[in-house]
C-alpha cells in the first residue's frame, strides 16, 4: 500500500533534493502515471529553481511546463528571444538589440545551439549598420568558422535568416501576425528551438495574445489613426521594454490540455483549484511556506476594512497570521491531492543555510504521532 506522505531523510544539499524529485517523477511515469497528474510546488519559484528542475526533468524526457503569473512577459527567455527576432525582422524601426540578446535568441531559436557557439555566431553574422540590425549569410563565413559552429547548425540559422529577410521584403504586417508566422513556419519546426517545447509554445501564445489585445484596444479607442503613420508593433515593443503589462492572460489559468508536469508556486496552484494525483512540495524546511512577502504599502491585514485602525500590528499578530496562512495553504493543497504527497527536504537550503522552518516542524509532529499510533 502506498504511503500518503513520502520523503527522503538523508539529503544534505539542495541539488540532491532536485535530483531526487526528478527521479521520483520518472518512477511515477514508468509506473504508468500521467504527467498531467503531477505538480511540483515551492513557496517561491525562482528563476534558478525553475531552470534547474526543468533541465533535470527534460533530460529524462519528461514533458514539463511552468506557470508564474507574477513574472513579467519580457523576463521569459522565449519571449525575449522572440522580441529580439522581431527587432531584427523590422530594420525600419531602427531598434538595435545588444549582441548578447542576439546570441541568446539564436541559442533559443536553433535546436542544439549552445551559448558558446551562439555567441561566436552572433559576433560574426550580426552586423548593424547606422543603427539598423542586419544578419549576414552563413555562406559568407570563412570555412574555419563553419567547422567550429557546424554545418547543421549553420543551415538552421540560415533558414531563420532567410525567413526574416523575406518577411522584411514583403513589408510591415501586424505584429501578432508576424509572431504567429514566425512561430508556426520556423521556430516550431523540427531543427528549431521551440519544437516539442511546451513552455516556449505557451509563452509564444501569450505574447501573440498580448499583442493582439494591444492592437485591438488601440483601434477601438481610436488611438491609432492612419494619418499618424506610426507602427503599433513598434509602440508595443517599446511598452514591453518599459515593463508595462499589456494584457491579462486568462488562458494560462484555465485547465491545460498539455499532458505535462506542472511547476508552479504553491499559492498559484491553489488558486487554479484543480485536483491532481501527486504533489511534490519542495524545500519544506524553508520559511517561505510560513512567511509572507513584506510589502508595507499594501499590507493585506492592516489595510483591510476589518482591521481596527486604533490598533498597531505587532509581532504576535504577524506570527498568528503566518500560522493561520500556513495551515490554510497546507490544508488547501492536501485537499487537492488524490493519492500521494512527496516532501522535498534537504539539510541545507538553496542559499546554503540550514532549514528548520515551521512547516518542517509541523510535519515532524505529524510523522511522530503516526509512528506512535502504529506501535
Amino acid at each position: 500500500m502506498r504511503q500518503a506522505l513520502q520523503f527522503k531523510q538523508d539529503l544534505r544539499f539542495y541539488p540532491q533534493m532536485l535530483d531526487w524529485t526528478a527521479g521520483q517523477i520518472a518512477d511515477l511515469l514508468d509506473a504508468g502515471e500521467s504527467p498531467g497528474e503531477i505538480v511540483v510546488l515551492a513557496p517561491f519559484l525562482s528563476d534558478a529553481l525553475r531552470y534547474s528542475l526543468m533541465e533535470r526533468v527534460q533530460r529524462l524526457g519528461i514533458p514539463a511546463r511552468s506557470h508564474r503569473p507574477s513574472r513579467a512577459l519580457r523576463d521569459e527567455p522565449a519571449a525575449r528571444a522572440l522580441l529580439t527576432l522581431v527587432a531584427v525582422g523590422h530594420p525600419q524601426w531602427k531598434q538595435l538589440p545588444n549582441r548578447f540578446d542576439v546570441a541568446y535568441s539564436l541559442m533559443q531559436a536553433v535546436d542544439e545551439m549552445d551559448l558558446v557557439r551562439a555567441q561566436l555566431l552572433s559576433q560574426i553574422v550580426f552586423r548593424p549598420k547606422e543603427g539598423v540590425p542586419q544578419l549576414t549569410s552563413w555562406e559568407r563565413i570563412n570555412p574555419e568558422m563553419h567547422e567550429r559552429i557546424s554545418y547543421v547548425l549553420g543551415g538552421r540559422y540560415d533558414t531563420l535568416r532567410l525567413w526574416l529577410a523575406d518577411s522584411t521584403r514583403k513589408g510591415e504586417q501586424p505584429l501578432d501576425h508576424f509572431l504567429s508566422r514566425l512561430f508556426g513556419e520556423i521556430l516550431s519546426q523540427r531543427g528549431h528551438g521551440f519544437h516539442d517545447d511546451l513552455d516556449a509554445a505557451r509563452v509564444a501564445a501569450t505574447l501573440v495574445e498580448s499583442v493582439q489585445k494591444f492592437r485591438q484596444g488601440m483601434v477601438e479607442t481610436a488611438a491609432a489613426q492612419p494619418a499618424e503613420q506610426r507602427s503599433l508593433g513598434r509602440e508595443y515593443i517599446a511598452m514591453v521594454e518599459e515593463g508595462v503589462l499589456a494584457a491579462q492572460y486568462v488562458g494560462a489559468w484555465q485547465e491545460p490540455k498539455d499532458d505535462a508536469v506542472l511547476l508552479a508556486p504553491a499559492y498559484t496552484f491553489l488558486m487554479m483549484n484543480r485536483p491532481v494525483d501527486y504533489q511534490f512540495w519542495l524545500d519544506i524546511g524553508s520559511r517561505g511556506w510560513f512567511e509572507r512577502l513584506y510589502q508595507p504599502l499594501t499590507h493585506p491585514y492592516v489595510l483591510s476594512r476589518q482591521w481596527n485602525d486604533q490598533r498597531q500590528w505587532g509581532d504576535a499578530d504577524e506570527h498568528a497570521a503566518s500560522q493561520e496562512r500556513m495551515y490554510r495553504l497546507a490544508a488547501g493543497l492536501l485537499r487537492r491531492c488524490r493519492k500521494q504527497v512527496f516532501l522535498g527536504l534537504s539539510e541545507l537550503g538553496e542559499q546554503g543555510y540550514e532549514q528548520r522552518g515551521p512547516l518542517l516542524w509541523a510535519f515532524n509532529q505529524v510523522l511522530r504521532q503516526l509512528a506512535t499510533n502504529s506501535q
